[in-house]
């Protein structure tokens, strides 16, 4: 298809949203390298097309079967081999097997066809779903932080905080206290709200994002 990439979208459960598809045996098979495969061997894979190609360009013919899922669990006694998607290869090796080889590294990415891109009103439409689904992308990793803090303790609680830029203070009404919200990576959050009731903090609350368009 005629198609453009539009945006590389950082997106997977675990990781980056880098993923690989990789070739894999028992762990108890005495191979290292995929091109110490069996002819003749059995392979099941949810990607048929590539795996058909990838064993023809290194010349070893192999018996090919389409999967639908839990293509790992058939190895050894179904299949011999398995070409797989993974992030990490965790679940390969819960399962008792050891990746050999990869056939390509792949990410998600939004595409758009190259016709529409030039139709002003279509592009229009097509950037503003980026910018959307990158808000969305980027708000996974983060959360808001609000609190109130005793104008003595202020200070102490700004050398705390990080922030996209700055953290967002205002004064409370009639009272000598402000409200501050800051913008935090997630997995800084634990290690975070402690040094800041520490430092005087109250009233910490952590609310989730749902997009932080840049």
């Amino acid at each position: 298809a005629d198609v453009a990439e539009v945006a590389s979208l950082s997106y997977s459960k675990t990781g980056d949203g880098n993923v690989k598809i990789v070739v894999a045996v028992h762990r108890d098979e005495p191979i290292d390298d995929v091109t110490a495969i069996r002819p003749g061997s059995r392979v099941t894979t949810e990607y048929p097309r590539i795996t058909e190609r990838f064993f023809h360009d290194i010349g070893i013919p192999v018996k090919l079967f389409a999967s639908y899922g839990a293509s790992e669990a058939k190895v050894p006694d179904l299949m011999d081999v398995v070409v797989d998607l993974t992030e990490t290869g965790s679940t390969l090796k819960k399962n008792g097997l050891k990746i050999i080889g990869e056939i390509m590294e792949s990410h998600t990415a939004l595409l758009a066809n190259r016709e529409a891109l030039q139709d002003p009103e279509k592009q229009k439409a097509i950037e503003e779903i980026t910018t959307l689904l990158l808000g969305v992308i980027e708000a996974r990793h983060q959360v808001l932080l609000t609190m109130n803090v005793p104008s003595t303790a202020l200070d102490r609680v700004i050398d705390v905080l990080p922030a996209m830029k700055k953290p967002t203070v205002s004064r409370l009404h009639g009272i000598e206290y402000f409200s501050i919200q800051t913008v935090v990576r997630r997995e800084l959050v634990n290690g975070l709200i402690p040094h800041l009731k520490g430092a005087g903090a109250e009233d910490i609350l952590e609310i989730p994002i749902a997009k932080i368009v840049r």
